[in-house]
């Protein structure tokens, strides 16, 4: 089979979008050690906003408040979105599947302010007083139906004759989905809980208007900021959630790899005992 070499316009055009997509970010990494106040004056090395920036205790806040929200909407959003996938799949032709189906997919398609305008509202009418747990109960609202996709296009090619097999051995339906199933889907259920995780983590339009006294998340705190004025604050904490995604889709992708190869590895002692 002959392969071609890529033309000179391939590799200029990914130049070219890579560069689009990755350079802004990689120019906010390197102002954030910028010796001076000036963000767009260059004037040395320096880690003085890192340390500035351990002293800021409304940016501390935000950002706690703002890891706290992403990991319980995460978790939660994983196991409905895992359980909304297996309904999907192994659910069968049930009444009010396509009613079902499009209430899951519609925060995919939703524009983020009507969806947090509708949320909003629906806070109002029930009289829930806005804070933090009418945030997280938001985006777990709209992060749940991306875990639910992630994990279903796994359960689609799933093969079922190993929970055959283990239900032929005598066991449970529980105990064959935490033994057999569970642990051959779990790469895609890590993979949307970093999805889910990274969404809440960079959420503006429906924290704005979910949250309310004293829930403040950092998206909401640097676009004040940002507002009046980029400080070098804000570029050494965008970089430390630049770090945080990155290091959770690099474990993401090892586990991945990790389970793939012992998945074959298995295959393979199988089909050598037969």
């Amino acid at each position: 089979m002959n392969s071609r070499s890529p033309s000179w316009f391939n590799v200029v055009s990914v130049t070219l979008g890579f560069a689009f997509l990755y350079l802004p970010i990689v120019l906010l990494i390197i102002y954030s050690f910028n010796a001076g106040r000036n963000v767009a004056i260059w004037e040395g090395w320096s880690t003085r906003w890192y340390v500035a920036l351990w002293q800021d205790a409304q940016l501390l806040d935000a950002a706690w408040t703002t890891i706290r929200v992403a990991v319980i909407s995460a978790t939660a959003a994983t196991v409905l979105g895992t359980l909304a996938a297996i309904t999907m799949v192994r659910g069968g032709r049930f009444h009010g599947r396509s009613l079902f189906s499009g209430m899951l997919s519609a925060p995919l398609v939703l524009p983020e302010v009507i969806l947090g305008l509708s949320l909003l509202l629906l806070f109002v009418a029930f009289d829930f007083a806005r804070g933090f747990w009418t945030m997280t109960i938001a985006h777990i609202t709209f992060t749940m139906c991306y875990v639910a996709v992630v994990v279903q296009s796994r359960l689609v090619t799933f093969d079922r004759t190993l929970e055959e097999a283990a239900l032929d051995l005598g066991c449970t339906p529980f105990k064959t989905f935490f033994a057999i199933t569970l642990p051959l889907i779990l790469p895609a259920v890590l993979s949307g809980w970093v999805l889910a995780f990274t969404l809440s983590l960079d959420d503006l339009v429906i924290a704005s208007f979910t949250t309310g006294p004293g829930a403040t998340t950092l998206p909401i705190k640097i676009y004040s900021q940002v507002r009046l004025g980029v400080s070098p604050e804000i570029n050494a904490a965008c970089t430390i959630l630049i770090a945080i995604v990155t290091v959770g889709v690099i474990f993401t992708s090892i586990q991945m790899k990790r389970s793939a190869t012992e998945r074959k590895r298995a295959e393979r002692m199988a089909a050598a005992g037969r």
